[in-house]
């Protein structure tokens, strides 16, 4: 609600909560996955089989997920998927059927498929929490195993990692522009449907306070909210009998779509048929900004001072600021949140960085390719704040941690030990804590990462190399 003479502010809870009908979370556990070891690339296994006969696959080794950079213009990102990634891993099982299929297809020899049919991850996870802010060259996830253990995720972990992370950064920058309203994801409809479940749980992870998918609030007890559409409105012989059905049917805290027909009329019939509780009226077209104006004019002279305004329309980060100056209470986006708002995919890798050699040391290895170089060895980091607690730079340490001078925050979390997924991580409770980190890692960044202009990124990423 507008704060002003006379009128109430709401929290966003209260604003989401009488804004549309609101089924609350559920309390479930970590949801049940398919079994995920094909949902990966042919050459992760014909790798293992060459490892396997030269014998280096059981060379202990370090894999390390990073962004070589972000997004153009982008100053932060946000990651996200990690949740999905252990509930996957704890699937990623060779059974009859895979092994199978891989048989029949001659796709790897009978050594391999032996090999294969005894696996279960038995290695070290590390990972940013989900939720915390990322930079070029952040160790957002890494890997400690056997090179054939961790070789066979390389695909699991980015298809994960890039979808989720770049639906979550998205989301961030529009909650941002969005200043304290809520934001509701309702991109369903404009993806695959297991990618809008994974969408709903990373726009709520980027700051989004409900989602319209249900299996998004099943699975991982998401707040999911839902009124009608103009084809409810169509169905009736008249808009004012639409309206009616739906307040009987919903009650008088409902939302009602107005711009079927005329907005005017349409405001005037919902306040005729639900009076001052009516709880919003939602518009889907037109100019927003002028129109969200006189349409907040006209239900405050209707005596609905307290009826928000929902806005959606193919609403973005950029769209949403422009709303800014206008009296609106919600904003619902769709297709721009699950497409990463012209950022479909973080762009992380997955690189060796660090291998055992023929003595049982351990050595950094790198990719030295041109515009394409990685940073050898094993990486630990920590983000540099200054007396006021905001955020002064990514440091990265090589082999080590790096020097803390009292105010740095570590980064990384140890998310997987001996293969075992560590509690808190997953399900619901994963989600929620991947919020509240999300919210309180982009606090302590600089301001400059609530503007929408094209920027460097808000914090640079420093190496400290630890020398034996």
């Amino acid at each position: 609600m507008r704060g002003g003479p006379g009128r109430t502010r709401y929290s966003q809870s209260e604003r989401t909560a009488n804004v549309l009908t609101v089924t609350s979370p559920s309390s479930a556990p970590a949801p049940r996955q398919p079994n995920t070891a094909l949902f990966t690339d042919q050459y992760e296994l014909t790798m293992l089989q060459a490892a396997l006969h030269s014998g280096a696959a059981h060379r202990r080794s370090v894999f390390e997920a990073f962004a070589r950079r972000l997004p153009d213009g982008r100053r932060y990102g946000v990651t996200a998927g990690t949740g999905r990634l252990l509930e996957a891993l704890a699937s990623f099982r060779f059974g009859d059927d895979q092994l199978g299929y891989l048989s029949d297809k001659s796709i790897v020899d009978d050594r391999t498929l032996d090999w294969l049919a005894g696996f279960s991850f038995t290695g070290d996870i590390f990972g940013y929490a989900e939720g915390e802010a990322y930079f070029p060259n952040s160790p957002i996830l890494i890997v400690e195993s056997t090179f054939a253990e961790a070789c066979i995720l390389e695909t699991l972990v980015l298809s994960v990692l890039n979808h989720d992370s770049a639906i979550a950064s998205a989301a961030s920058r529009m909650t941002s522009a969005a200043a304290g309203r809520p934001c509701i994801e309702m991109g369903s409809r404009r993806t695959h449907e297991e990618s809008a479940v994974a969408a709903s749980r990373a726009a709520i992870i980027g700051g989004f306070a409900s989602t319209s998918n249900l299996e998004a609030g099943r699975r991982y007890g998401v707040p999911t909210v839902g009124t009608a559409a103009h084809s409810f409105t169509l169905l009736h012989d008249t808009e004012r009998q639409a309206f009616e059905a739906q307040v009987q049917a919903l009650g008088r805290g409902t939302s009602l779509l107005v711009d079927t027909y005329d907005v005017e009329q349409g405001v005037r019939t919902a306040v005729e048929v639900a009076g001052p509780e009516l709880g919003a009226v939602r518009l889907d077209s037109g100019d927003l900004v002028t129109q969200a104006r006189w349409v907040r004019e006209l239900l405050d002279d209707l005596g609905n001072t307290n009826t928000r305004i929902v806005v959606t329309s193919d609403l973005d980060e950029f769209a949403i600021g422009l709303l800014a100056s206008a009296p609106v209470d919600a904003y619902g986006v769709g297709t721009s949140l699950v497409t990463g708002s012209g950022a479909p995919t973080a762009g992380m890798v997955y690189k060796l960085v660090s291998r055992e050699d023929n003595n049982g040391d351990f050595v950094s290895v790198a990719k030295a390719a041109k515009n394409k170089a990685s940073v050898g060895g094993r990486k630990y980091a920590l983000r540099r704040l200054d007396e006021n607690g905001k955020a002064t730079a990514e440091v990265v340490g090589i082999s080590a941690s790096p020097s803390d001078d009292g105010n740095d925050r570590p980064l990384l979390q140890q998310l997987v030990k001996g293969g075992e997924v560590l509690p808190g991580w997953t399900g619901p409770e994963g989600v929620q804590r991947a919020a509240l980190r999300h919210s309180e890692s982009v606090a302590e960044l600089p301001e400059s990462v609530h503007r929408l202009q094209r920027g460097e990124p808000a914090i640079p990423t420093e190496y400290e190399e630890i020398l034996p």
